[in-house]
């Protein structure tokens, strides 16, 4: 009772914060209005201090400042935060190996989509086995989990032909006795499993007969069912997983793509990349559960998203141009030339085909990937262009197959685009197409009012944009160039323009568990609340992406979720997640500088004392003292996070000759 009232006062308090910080939008957007003739006044430049230019480069280029980091840049001297942003510029050259570490625990991130496909079989591919259509795995397990598929196949197939419901709706009885009998099943074989080594488990379990594993993978739950996923490898996770579906599987690419996605926001050191990757994936969405691209958005994100994130523009263009992911989202794999070979274009009779062209990419590559919707082309253009790009399509799509060029199903002859003539030349027209939009002064401006708008401002200065805008032209469309004019601005380098974004869903996610030093350990649940906060992972469903700015996501609904969702963190009612709040005040301590009038100590030197009294109780040799603080100095200058050294801080304390003794 007493926490629901404490939850119930702060949305209250939270509400009234939203109404305050909308009266005052409202006044500040009066008090801009001038009076007919007036010439307005131009705002104060107020240049960044030290600090503030740190924390402006954690605000944007990172989800979140960690503890520490701040100063760490700062130790650096003057030029401290644009030495971290040139580094992070080569994300290559950090070590991510700890996350990588993390990252093992989800197999699929380095499948193909092929190999997802076989791992994780859609329905179709079930029913094609079922069918006899196509043999079962040669992997034993594989296999074992393929019977599981199927016999949920054929039992769906029995239920239809006598009318009956299908077994994967929910009208079973938690009573029944059914239900029952298998809930008492898994509880047995969790039983048998548990009383054997780990390593064997998974070959125990696929020895047993079906309905066993179905009932075992279905009703095991709680800690039983955590325990046993802990200790499986990561393959047996996933068998187990594709057992635990319904008929087909496919969709837990996309679980371990989304779980993936929030601890590498979170625990990557190569957070600029991470930042980038996101905005680049939102400029060019692809819905993740349409059709097959349950399994290509794994390797679009990885090999056309990420690995071009911070290269030239064009390439980066022409690699989503060409992701199976990209045109099985926004239709070209369906896309003929009305008079190609492939819609019966050569046929003696004359009569063609009733298939066409698909407008969809067309349209978009050029109104919302490059030009703009103010781009100053025709629908004719897009018309056009549709026609250049048939042919680009996907080799078997449904079975995971890559890009296509299909030179029967292009468009002949030439084609009016843009005002110019384009000569038939069957892939090469799309693709000096791609890189005609790329060099355009019009994409150049229209990318750089984009990052603009992401990294400085919802309504981004223009002389800024205009800027970055010659520096595209100029760099060939170089990303890192481009983002360099924009740090070292003096726009991205006003106060003005400082903490004035507003963060998504998970923005706020990720940034609440990096600054607070939280080690997220259930990916799953932090996946499920950005989705409630509503931006589903991959999840958006129009090309647009996610709207960014802050009229999307500053209102009271929106903001109260972020407030459940931190009183869940905090009092540790997030799904098992542990919060330290006692850890977060000892890593806040430990980044202060030198406070005049407290000792002159810095927090670092507090916090030792605060675990000397703790932890000893009684008075520390000024010899010990220095010991422990010439191994904390090692320490900074080997640039160890504030987390480590006050883990090495405690084991010090420990580890005197004044804990030895009682």
């Amino acid at each position: 009772m007493q926490r629901t009232f404490c939850l119930r006062r702060l949305s209250l308090v939270l509400v009234a914060i939203v109404v305050l910080h909308s009266a005052l939008n409202a006044q500040s957007k009066k008090k801009s209005v001038t009076r007919r003739g007036a010439a307005p006044k131009a705002a104060v430049e107020v240049a960044l201090t030290q600090r503030e230019r740190a924390l402006q480069m954690l605000n944007r280029f990172t989800f979140g400042g960690r503890p520490g980091e701040a100063e760490a840049m700062m130790a650096e001297g003057d030029d401290g935060p644009q030495r971290w942003f040139e580094r992070q510029l080569d994300p290559v050259s950090i070590d991510d190996s700890a996350l990588e570490k993390r990252l093992a625990a989800y197999p699929t991130l380095a499948m193909s989509p092929e190999q997802i496909l076989t791992v994780f079989p859609d329905r179709r591919t079930v029913q094609s086995v079922a069918e006899k259509k196509q043999p079962y795995p040669t992997d034993p397990q594989l296999a074992a989990m393929y019977e599981v598929q199927v016999y949920k196949y054929n039992q769906q197939v029995d239920a239809r032909k006598a009318n009956l419901p299908l077994p994967t709706e929910k009208t079973e009885d938690d009573k029944s006795p059914n239900t029952i009998q298998d809930k008492a099943t898994a509880a047995r074989i969790a039983g048998d499993l548990f009383a054997i080594p780990p390593n064997k488990r998974m070959a125990t379990l696929m020895a047993m007969p079906v309905p066993d594993r179905i009932a075992f993978t279905k009703y095991v739950g709680g800690e039983q069912r955590n325990l046993l996923l802990n200790d499986f490898t990561p393959k047996e996770r996933e068998l187990f997983n594709a057992m635990a579906y319904g008929v087909g599987s496919s969709g837990q690419a996309v679980s371990e793509l989304q779980q993936a996605r929030i601890l590498r926001d979170i625990l990557s050191e190569r957070q600029l990349q991470a930042v980038m990757a996101d905005f680049w994936f939102n400029h060019f969405n692809v819905y993740a559960p349409k059709d097959s691209d349950q399994w290509y958005t794994t390797s679009y994100e990885r090999d056309v998203i990420r690995r071009n994130a911070l290269g030239k523009f064009r390439d980066l263009l022409i690699a989503t141009a060409q992701s199976p992911a990209m045109m099985v989202y926004l239709d070209n794999f369906t896309s003929i030339g009305p008079n190609s070979v492939a819609n019966g274009g050569n046929n003696a009779n004359g009569k063609r085909g009733n298939r066409g062209l698909n407008e969809n990419y067309a349209r978009e590559v050029m109104e919302l990937h490059t030009l703009s919707v103010n781009g100053g082309y025709t629908q004719a253009d897009v018309t056009q262009l549709a026609a250049m790009l048939t042919g680009w399509s996907v080799d078997r799509p449904q079975q995971g197959g890559p890009f296509l060029y299909e030179q029967k199903k292009h468009e002949p002859g030439t084609k009016q685009w843009m005002g110019e003539t384009i000569n038939e030349a069957g892939q090469s027209e799309g693709l000096n197409a791609l890189k005609v939009l790329a060099a355009s002064p019009k994409t150049a401006h229209f990318i750089s009012w984009k990052l603009a708008q992401r990294f400085v401002a919802d309504d981004p200065p223009s002389a800024l944009v205009d800027r970055m805008t010659q520096t595209y032209l100029t760099s060939d469309g170089d990303i890192k160039t481009i983002l360099r004019t924009m740090v070292q601005s003096k726009e991205f380098n006003e106060r003005r323009y400082f903490r004035n974004k507003m963060k998504t869903p998970v923005e706020f996610v990720a940034s609440t568990f990096r600054s607070t030093a939280t080690d997220p350990t259930n990916a799953g649940v932090l996946v499920q609340t950005i989705e409630r906060m509503g931006m589903g992972l991959y999840k958006a469903i129009p090309p647009t992406g996610y709207y960014l700015t802050a009229d999307k996501w500053m209102n009271t609904s929106a903001l109260v979720e972020r407030l459940n969702f931190a009183q869940q963190l905090t009092t540790s009612k997030l799904s098992g997640q542990r919060f330290d709040s006692s850890r977060l005040l000892a890593l806040g301590l430990m980044a202060q500088p030198s406070r005049p009038g407290v000792r002159d100590a810095t927090g670092a030197e507090l916090a030792l004392t605060v675990l000397e009294t703790s932890l000893i109780a009684g008075d520390v040799a000024a010899q010990t003292n220095r010991l422990i603080q010439q191994q904390i100095e090692q320490q900074r200058a080997a640039k160890v996070s504030s987390s480590e050294i006050l883990d090495a801080m405690a084991a010090l304390v420990l580890g005197a000759p004044e804990f030895q003794l009682h």
